[in-house]
């Protein structure tokens, strides 16, 4: 954590470690829909469920508010944020704009041993599609974001990779609110077919799959809300 950031918490170098530790837990639990969108998250179990103190706690918060996965309201305490249709198109709309930028980077520098680790990849969403398990499908959910992480990773852009990994998460957010089917809404050779036209080196025909890919996950949204878990059941402590 940076010296900025331990000022406003006043957390020391351990509590910045376990508040991050705390954040992880609680970003993968958002990012893969175990926590819903307006799922309260009382400091006070937070505590208990990881026994760290309320400090870490509000660490953890903060780090995850400034991501925009939570907000916090006065006298009520901190929630999963609950994004509305307008933001959810606006985050669409953003990922049409970045995953466009990391298409280009990614052409330009992706190896052999890249498109090789894209493939065993695919395999492992495969698998988790045939599951039929609720555990697969949230494993399934979050594959299928790690795929666009990966090819943001394989960009070489530090930056690139900090907003994609902001925007799958938020992502994963409007798909727990709107989404109609419950999975990743992803087409079965739509990442292989992204792999192929890298591969080949074709920017233009791996950028209009990609938009194809992004409208097709835009596509499956609807009004109805997700099936929401307890904070104890949603991280399995």
């Amino acid at each position: 954590m940076n010296i900025a950031f331990e000022k406003q918490t006043g957390l020391d170098a351990h509590q910045e470690d376990r508040a991050r530790a705390v954040r992880d837990e609680l970003r993968d639990a958002i990012v893969d829909r175990r926590l819903a969108p307006g799922t309260k998250l009382s400091e006070a179990e937070v505590g208990t469920l990881f026994d760290v103190s309320r400090t870490v706690v509000r660490g953890a918060l903060q780090m995850l508010a400034f991501e925009g996965l939570i907000h916090s309201e006065r006298n009520k305490g901190a929630f999963v944020a609950n994004p509305s249709p307008e933001e959810a198109r606006q985050i669409f709309d953003s990922r049409r704009l970045i995953e466009r930028g990391v298409i280009a980077a990614a052409a330009e520098r992706m190896t052999a041993d890249d498109f090789a680790s894209l493939r065993q990849h695919l395999k492992e969403e495969e698998r988790l599609r045939n599951d039929r398990g609720t555990r697969a499908r949230r494993e399934e959910i979050k594959a299928s974001g790690d795929f666009h992480l990966m090819l943001a990773d394989m960009a070489g852009n530090a930056i690139l990779r900090k907003f994609m990994n902001e925007l799958i998460a938020r992502s994963s957010l409007v798909i727990a609110l709107y989404g109609r089917t419950g999975i990743s809404s992803c087409g079965r050779d739509e990442h292989a077919d992204i792999i192929n036209a890298l591969e080949a080196r074709d920017v233009e025909k791996a950028n209009a799959l990609m938009m194809h890919h992004i409208a097709h996950i835009e596509a499956d949204l609807d009004l109805r809300s997700a099936e929401t878990l307890s904070l104890r059941e949603a991280l399995q402590l």
